[in-house]
């Protein structure tokens, strides 16, 4: 990682520092503007309850309830329907686009941004009801909407802007921008509840301290080695010999968690549903329904809550990885698995495999969305003080990618100048 980073400041790679100062100047004017409020609002001093997701992403701006307040969530989410709606072949439109290829990619791409920037606008409205209550009138909540909506359009252009000029793909970087830059607050928060408040004696507040940012990093850990930890089934092609390939085996790479984290959100939502109704209804009886048995404080809300982020790690995972298609794939091409018979057998094993790989990492997904919700209930830390998550889940993903684009990009450079010193020789 270090023999990376010092290459990047060489005078040869004076384009991919361009792009790294890019990158940076980007994520912080989005910093900037998580911090502009929208005018004639104030900070929410409530509880965000199940919108902290969203809050956290942001980096505190709905929070403050500032212009970049929803964020890139509203494109997130139209992102996923529209993935459900090409895997499900429910409108047979978008499954043509995806099949072909980068243009079809180009126009599901449009279409998904304008469907998240409708989200946006009626996200926007209702946050303006919800947070503002009903002392405005019907053209300042239309105000606030716009304004919100213009804030997730200008992130969005932003993010295209990283992804053609700077490093990484840019809304996901700015998702882990927003979710870093909560973490500083959280440890000092940690630091003050444990040493600076004179509950316990300076050496217990040390060590207690120092036990949570031991296990804080450890998570960390744990969670890299899941990200990069990957099944490889060994590929042989009957029309090559192993001698083509310079006696290299090829492989199929099967990810632990190849659905991401993509079914902890899925889960989220869906747990959040009721509790967003029993806002608007303000109805006493729902809401205490809502309260006792969907809250992910309640045993019931918890045990449902671990329950769907199991189902949707297998339906992510079969929706992105299609054991028929694969073992057709491989047919095609001449390639199989040694000791497999092609077709049906081979379509078996696949999905036995992934089925094994789906259940370690569904059980990894369960503790990482367990986690947060039992250390708040265990321990009377503040609630902006947490481990594990979706968002520390997030961040480690969007930084392995990042760095392997990173990474990929000066090995390829070291190769062309390896043949530009073969040519002038």
């Amino acid at each position: 990682m270090f023999a990376t980073l010092k290459q990047i400041f060489k005078p040869t790679n004076k384009d991919i520092k361009k792009r790294l100062l890019f990158t940076l100047l980007v994520l912080l004017v989005f910093r900037v503007g998580t911090s502009i409020r929208v005018p004639g609002t104030e900070d929410v001093t409530s509880n965000l309850g199940f919108l902290e997701l969203i809050n956290t992403m942001g980096g505190g701006a709905l929070k403050q309830f500032s212009i970049f307040a929803l964020g890139v969530m509203p494109y997130i989410t139209a992102s996923i329907i529209i993935s459900l709606l090409q895997s499900s072949d429910i409108i047979p439109y978008l499954t043509e686009l995806k099949n072909q290829g980068e243009v079809g990619r180009h126009k599901i791409n449009k279409v998904t941004r304008y469907i998240g920037l409708a989200f946006a606008f009626v996200q926007g409205y209702m946050f303006s009801f919800t947070f503002l209550g009903n002392s405005g009138t019907p053209m300042e909540y239309m105000r606030i909407a716009i304004i919100l909506t213009a804030g997730t359009a200008f992130l969005l252009w932003l993010g295209d802007q990283v992804t053609q000029k700077g490093l990484g793909n840019g809304i996901s970087l700015i998702i882990m921008a927003g979710i870093v830059s909560t973490m500083p607050k959280m440890f000092i928060d940690a630091y003050n509840a444990l040493i600076s408040s004179g509950t316990s004696t300076l050496f217990i507040g040390i060590v207690s301290f120092s036990i949570f940012t031991l296990v804080y990093l450890g998570i960390v850990v744990g969670m890299i080695y899941i990200q990069i930890s990957e099944r490889r089934v060994p590929i042989q092609y009957s029309n090559m010999t192993r001698s083509s390939y310079g006696a290299k085996q090829s492989y199929m790479p099967l990810k632990i968690n190849s659905a991401g984290v993509i079914p902890v959100i899925f889960a989220s939502t869906i747990i959040a549903i009721p509790t967003t109704i029993a806002q608007f209804i303000k109805n006493d009886s729902f809401s205490l329904f809502a309260q006792k048995y969907l809250s992910f404080s309640s045993v019931v809300g918890f045990s449902l809550y671990i329950i769907l982020i199991i189902a949707f790690s297998y339906f992510q995972t079969y929706m992105q990885i299609n054991p028929k298609e694969l073992s057709e794939n491989l047919q095609k091409n001449g390639g199989y698995i040694p000791g497999i018979r092609p077709g049906d057998q081979t379509k078996i094993y696949i999905k036995q495999v992934l089925s094994r790989l789906t259940a370690i990492g569904a059980l990894f997904l369960v503790i990482i969305a367990a986690l947060p919700i039992l250390f708040s209930t265990f321990t009377n830390l503040p609630t902006s003080v947490t481990i594990g998550g979706t968002g520390l889940l997030i961040v480690v993903g969007v930084a392995l990618e990042t760095y392997k684009q990173l990474e990929s990009s000066l090995i390829s450079r070291s190769y062309k100048g390896g043949y530009k010193r073969l040519w002038k020789t």
